[in-house]
């Protein structure tokens, strides 16, 4: 019996290290070449894989969202230690918000170049909006959406074949303007300070949706049912908190005041069946309140970061969505980043129970990233 459990382990050690394309080559060989005790053993073990071996392979994709505050410029030596970030991180995709073009340079090109030196090669082109898209797929297709408005947020849509599957993502940097969840903190949606908070949920969403936030996910929504058996991944800065952060358990908390908000953005893409990536992971907004922005960045000033004096403005605006399907499956999902945090106008450590994958050196933004695997199949 003994001689058998050895021989268990070491099929077992044999699976791991050569996977299931190889077993077949073991089952001859080992029904060939051993005692015939051990053909039932083999049989077992090959059954058990069986139905794997004849599955396609899945495909790993891994999508990094960042807000790169006016193309890195903000922060000195910003460019080239977001080139290294990248090349650390290794994603699949890129989404990027606040994409400029400063000075007729093109952002999305020159950050291929520099991409390319390192050994990464990357498609993207330049659009009509201040988002981007990198991907290390072909693009079979490229499409903007900007609001009437000017400075009022933008979506750049890009589908793509990965491996036979057909993927679909949208970067997003929704309008900032009137920032709604400063109201209940003290502040008008224009950053002003005020008399008393507004805690009124009704006065508060009637504010939020003189924004285009709104409707840059309907259109996003609307764009992405015209897509029959496509993989669509939605993420970026969304200049908008989510009702999931906004409940109960935290109207005492962050400033809230106790105010429970269901905010617009979040409250559309549930209701069409698109998951929070963040949220399925660690679905408690109190241990695990995944704060994006602001992020304590120590290269930059704190009047820079801190655009709402003496309160605790903390809140996850930066997301990455999927739509429900049996053939995406979230694998893990890291905030990129500093793991300090601003509270009260005061440089913090960590104050939760959020994973972080800090900087290699100095961080390029004010805002935290994320960093998603996903399983295709």
């Amino acid at each position: 019996m003994e001689d058998d459990v050895k021989f268990i382990v070491f099929l077992q050690f044999e699976k791991k290290l050569f996977g299931n394309r190889g077993l077949k080559e073991m089952n001859l060989f080992y029904q060939n070449k051993m005692k015939r005790k051990f053909k039932t053993i083999i049989g077992i073990m090959l059954s058990s894989v069986s139905l794997s071996a004849c599955n396609p392979a899945e495909e790993e994709l891994k999508v990094f969202q960042i807000n790169v505050w006016q193309e890195t410029t903000m922060v000195k030596d910003g460019f080239s230690n977001f080139v290294n970030e990248i090349v650390r991180l290794n994603p699949d995709v890129v989404l990027l918000s606040e994409v400029r073009n400063y000075g007729g340079v093109q952002f999305v090109p020159r950050l291929i170049d520099s991409l390319k030196v390192k050994g990464l090669d990357y498609y993207g082109k330049t659009s009509a909006t201040d988002c981007g898209v990198l991907t290390k797929y072909k693009m079979l297709q490229q499409e903007c959406w900007t609001p009437e408005e000017y400075d009022s947020g933008s979506v750049e849509k890009v589908k793509m074949d990965v491996n036979g599957h057909t993927v679909i993502v949208y970067s997003a940097h929704l309008d900032y303007k009137d920032y709604a969840c400063y109201l209940p903190r003290g502040y008008d949606q224009a950053w002003q300070k005020m008399d008393a908070p507004i805690v009124d949920a009704e006065l508060i969403s009637k504010i939020n949706r003189d924004s285009w936030r709104d409707e840059a996910t309907s259109y996003v929504i609307s764009d992405a049912k015209k897509e029959k058996d496509a993989i669509i991944i939605y993420g970026g800065d969304f200049n908008e908190p989510s009702h999931l952060d906004w409940d109960e358990r935290t109207e005492k908390m962050y400033d809230h005041h106790g105010a429970v908000i269901r905010w617009d953005t979040s409250s559309m893409l549930e209701k069409e069946g698109y998951c929070d990536s963040y949220r399925e992971k660690y679905p408690d907004p109190v241990t695990h309140p995944g704060f994006t922005y602001p992020a304590d960045n120590p290269a930059v000033d704190m009047q820079l970061l801190d655009w709402t004096p003496g309160i605790d403005s903390r809140d996850r605006i930066d997301f990455i969505y999927y739509k429900k399907s049996p053939e995406v499956h979230l694998q893990s999902i890291v905030i990129v980043g500093p793991s300090g945090t601003i509270r009260n106008s005061d440089r913090t450590s960590k104050d939760s129970e959020d994973r972080f994958l800090e900087p290699l050196d100095v961080w390029p933004t004010d805002h935290k990233g994320l960093l998603a695997v996903f399983k295709i199949k």
